[in-house]
């Protein structure tokens, strides 16, 4: 009995082949498809700016509001 892994995001499951080629539409709506045995892609961490210099911004002023007499 013939075994394929299929893949969805970071998700990997296995079921039969038989079963897979017979709702192939079905996997592929819910979003699995086959998996191709390749390690996934690290996503590249930003880098943080080379500039590190801190501006400090001066608070605005409160509005004042009247209070009724």
């Amino acid at each position: 009995m013939e075994m394929v892994k299929l893949k969805k995001d970071d998700r990997v499951i296995e079921r039969n082949k038989v079963d897979y080629e017979n709702n192939k539409d079905i996997w592929a709506r819910r979003g699995w498809s086959l998996d191709d045995g390749k390690p996934a892609k690290p996503e590249p961490k930003p880098e943080p700016p080379t500039d590190q210099t801190i501006i400090e911004e001066e608070p605005k002023p409160k509005k004042t509001t009247k209070k009724a007499e």
